[in-house]
This record gives structure tokens, C-alpha cells and sequence, in this order.
């Protein structure tokens, strides 16, 4: 069996006609032909959530099934891990990475790329220190993407949004963009390989996370205003959305909607060509195909635009995937509670590669054969030193540090636990041993402080309130309890740090 495993990033679910059935912060219907058309063949799950947060730590639990939130931040892959990728060739599976996501070459996140047979990256996202002119990019564009009145010119935002200017300006036609380059690649590349008798290609989409930068006839297909206007954001500031705290008017906000629809649509129009490539070459019978986004994104949703300093909503936690198999039982909907971290398994178990015994990863295949209608009886998400989370798929319980408190961080390299593109942080204050309990390898332990404090406790019924609007940890006190006990479990069964009790104020 072949698996394609597709990312896109950022990718909210109510943007996807296969989960238009849920409350969204549009009011207008998002073209997503291709994407409802990979929908009505696969099994679509109605109950996913993210694990690790944000970009890094969901790619390490996709390719080494370790749930890595509890023990350290955005880093590398370790020594101690088994990626899907090395696993694969050792089974003499071709293995291939297509993506733009550029954090893969960043400080702190080595590892990732290095064991696939072959490797495809299009420069230029975000802040991909790539092309170094012109020197001073057109005015009206930065406008668009750099707030000139908060970010002097030698702040770290000016430079890099500067970077992202240099990189686009010579973009001039829809087949420049990065969506568009990574999806015909991937078609090409299915097309081109059929002499091998099995592989593993991995396509990781940096699209449709910020900036949203998208061409013609996308940029104008779901709003009035002139995209080209520099009063438009098209790469907004993280923060506060509220009426007296925005740094965006309500204008700029419906702008900022449109461009990430448009963005949606602009992917989704480049992954029909992957769909008709399999297609054409008589790959849906060999061939398992996945496609899922590591977290949503905020447009406005609980007064809020971006992903980090926030609860983590359903917005954000509960993420689209859709799942096709040969094996699978008529395609259809599937309600069960399941992870990021469960990929892993499953993308092993399609390959027939032999599962390592150390991982956090269930294979979510006897769902999609039909065989049970069971999962999980909880999941864990979060992002390291900030709030720990847990849903039942039916009430979701946000837990949030104590205010000051530490935690501790885990690596075999000294990773700098708050800032996820510089160096490791030269320290000495760390101690080494067997601190991991799924893995006997020796690693580096150092306390750093609680990060993203991510408000006060709280507690949603996610199925009658899907806006999460409500909080009940005060009114529903039984149902609350029982959920602060699922968390205590989930932390009992993961055999997480004694240091992640304390900061939560909890005990064992």
C-alpha cells in the first residue's frame, strides 16, 4: 500500500464544505470543489483534535507518534525517535517530502527532512531568509503586511516581513504562488513514479497559514474591498479583536476573512490536480490518502486573531481530516474521538512497517475498516508551558497554569524553550538522565517558566454549544470535577513530569 499524506496548514474545519454544518465566522460558503470531492470518497472524521501545538511539535507527532507537549516545545527530531521516514526505507519504501514550510530548516527543528529518500523544498514563505532584494520592497505592499507604527526598522517584525516582500516580488502569476507550486509538484512526482513498488510521499502545505498573500481571481472572490488598497492587512498581528483592544477595524477584519477564504479556495483548486492525477494513473486502489492541518486559526473568534495567546478553542484544537483507504468500509462519517498523534500508527500500519513498541500512537485504521466505533476515551492538547487541555469529544476542559510557575523541559539538545527560531541557549543550569519514560536515552533537563498563560479555567460543552460561548466550570461543578479527573488521568497514563502537577496545581 502507497500512502499520501497531505498537510495544509492552518486549515480551519468550517472553511471545508465536509464540516459546513458548524457555526463559522462567514457567512458565505467557501469553494472547496476538490476538497468536498476527496470528502465524498473518504471517511471523514468529525472528531479530531490536535495534540502538540503549534507548526513543529504536530509534525513530530505526525512522523515519530511521541506526543511532545508534556516534556518539551517546538525542537528537533531526537536521536531516540523512529521517524516514518526511516522506518519506511528501511523497509525499502521510496519515501518523498514536497513542502514550503520553511521552519523545517530553522534553528531547533533539524531532523525532520533528512531521512526521506528525496526532498523537494519551495523557497520563500513566511519568513524564509531567501532572496536579499530588492532592498526596499514597494511601499504599499509592506503596508499590507507590516504595522510601521509599532515595528521600527531594526525590529525583528520589520526584518522578517521585509524578507517575505523580497521573496514574493517577483510573483506575478498565479503558478508563482507557493499552494500552487507544492500541489502540481505533487502531481507531477505521483505521475513520475510509478516504477517503484511502494512509497510514502509526505506533502506539508506552509498555506494557508499567514500571510495571506493570494493572487487573482482569489483575492477579490469574497470581498468588495481592493485587495491591493495598503489600508488592507493581508498578514495580520496576533492579539485582541474586541471592539476598544483591536488593532484591526471591522473592515480590515472582514478583508483579513476573505483573503484566508481566498487562500483556501487557491489550495483547493491545485489539489484537484493531485486528485486527478490519481485519477489518471489508477492510484485510488493501491494508494491511501490522507489530508489533515496541524491547527485552525482565529479570524475574530472570541475577540481574538491568530492561534497563541488564547484558550484553545475548537477553532483552533479541533482540526479537519479526511482519511481514504482501499480497505475502508464505504467511506462515511466517523464520530470517535481521535488524535494528531494517531496518524503516526496508521500511516505505519497502511505500509505494513512494523509499529516500535515506545509510542503514544493508536492506529486509526480498525475505524476506517469498520471494525470498532471506539478510539480514545480522552485526548491531551496544548501547547508546552502554557495550559493543559483535555476533551471527551463531548465537553472540553482548559486548565491553566499557576501563575509564576515552572515547568520543566526535555531534550537531547539544549533547545531554547521560548523562542522558536534562534540558537539553543547556552546554559548551566541543566542536569542529565533517563528522565523520559519512553525512552531510555539520557536527555538534558532545565526548569523554564509557564509561557502562554491562556486565560482561566474553563469548561465547554462542545456538541449544544459548538461556539464554545458558555462556561460552565462554576455551573456544571460534577461535570467539571470529572473532567479535572481526565486530565489527572491522561497525565497519570502518560507518566508526565512531576513538575506539569505542580504548575497546574494539581495532585496525583
Amino acid at each position: 500500500m502507497n500512502v499520501l499524506f497531505v498537510s495544509i496548514d492552518s486549515l480551519r474545519r468550517d472553511f471545508l464544505g465536509a464540516y459546513r454544518n458548524r457555526p463559522s465566522v462567514v457567512d458565505y460558503d467557501v469553494e472547496t470543489d476538490n476538497l468536498d470531492r476527496f470528502a465524498e470518497r473518504a471517511t471523514v472524521f468529525d472528531t479530531h483534535f490536535a495534540g502538540s501545538l503549534p507548526c513543529m511539535p504536530a509534525r513530530r507527532e505526525w512522523l515519530t507518534g511521541t506526543q511532545e507537549f508534556l516534556w518539551r516545545p517546538w525542537g528537533p527530531i531526537e536521536p531516540f525517535d523512529d521517524p516514518v521516514p526511516q522506518l519506511a526505507r528501511d523497509e525499502e519504501i521510496l519515501t518523498k517530502l514536497i513542502t514550503d514550510h520553511f521552519h523545517y530548516f530553522q534553528h531547533g527543528s533539524h531532523g525532520y527532512y533528512e531521512d526521506f529518500n528525496g526532498f523537494e523544498f519551495f523557497r520563500g514563505n513566511e519568513y524564509d531568509a531567501w532572496h536579499t532584494s530588492p532592498k526596499e520592497p514597494p511601499a504599499d505592499f509592506i503596508d499590507q503586511i507590516l504595522d510601521r507604527e509599532t515595528d521600527p526598522a531594526d525590529s525583528m517584525q520589520y526584518l522578517n516581513r521585509h524578507a517575505y516582500a523580497r521573496n514574493v516580488a517577483d510573483f506575478t502569476e498565479e503558478e508563482d504562488f507557493f499552494a500552487p507550486k507544492v500541489f502540481s509538484r505533487t502531481a507531477e512526482w505521483l505521475a513520475e513514479n510509478q516504477e517503484w513498488d511502494q512509497w510514502f510521499c509526505y506533502v506539508d502545505s506552509f498555506d494557508v497559514h499567514e500571510p495571506f498573500h493570494v493572487p487573482e481571481p482569489y483575492a477579490s472572490m469574497y470581498t468588495d474591498e481592493d485587495p491591493t488598497d495598503p489600508e488592507m492587512p493581508i498578514w495580520p498581528y496576533y492579539g485582541r479583536t474586541d471592539e476598544g483592544q483591536s488593532k484591526v477595524t471591522d473592515r480590515q477584519l472582514d478583508f483579513v476573512r476573505s483573503q484566508f477564504a481566498g487562500n483556501v479556495t487557491m489550495i483547493d483548486q491545485w489539489f484537484g490536480r493531485v486528485l486527478d492525477t490519481l485519477d489518471e494513473q489508477g492510484l485510488w486502489d493501491e494508494t491511501m490518502v490522507v489530508v489533515t492541518s496541524d491547527h485552525g486559526f482565529a479570524l475574530g473568534d472570541h475577540g481574538w486573531m491568530g492561534k497563541n495567546d488564547f484558550t484553545l478553542y475548537d477553532v483552533i484544537a479541533r482540526t479537519p481530516l479526511l482519511v481514504w483507504h482501499p480497505d475502508q468500509t464505504a467511506g462515511g462519517r466517523v464520530s470517535a474521538l481521535t488524535t494528531a498523534v494517531d496518524l503516526y500508527a496508521t500511516v505505519l500500519d497502511s505500509l505494513d512497517v512494523p509499529m516500535p513498541s515506545e509510542t503514544h500512537s493508536r492506529s486509526l485504521m480498525p475505524l476506517v475498516r469498520g471494525d470498532t466505533t471506539d478510539h480514545r476515551d480522552y485526548v491531551l492538547f496544548g501547547y508546552w508551558g502554557s495550559s493543559i487541555n483535555v476533551t471527551d469529544g463531548e465537553y472540553a476542559y482548559y486548565r491553566p497554569p499557576v501563575a509564576g510557575s515552572e515547568t520543566a523541559c526535555y531534550s537531547m539538545s539544549l533547545i531554547n524553550p521560548h523562542s522558536w527560531f534562534t540558537p539553543p541557549t547556552v546554559r548551566s543550569d541543566a542536569d542529565a538522565g533517563e528522565y523520559l519514560p519512553y525512552t531510555e536515552s539520557t536527555v538534558w533537563r532545565y526548569n523554564a517558566d509557564s509561557w502562554l498563560q491562556h486565560g482561566d479555567e474553563r469548561l465547554y460543552e462542545t456538541g449544544r454549544d459548538a461556539p464554545q460561548e458558555t462556561n460552565l466550570v462554576n455551573d456544571e461543578t460534577t461535570t467539571a470535577d470529572r473532567m479535572r479527573t481526565l486530565l489527572k488521568r491522561g497525565l497519570g497514563d502518560l507518566d508526565a513530569p512531576p513538575t506539569q502537577w505542580a504548575r497546574l496545581g494539581l495532585t496525583r
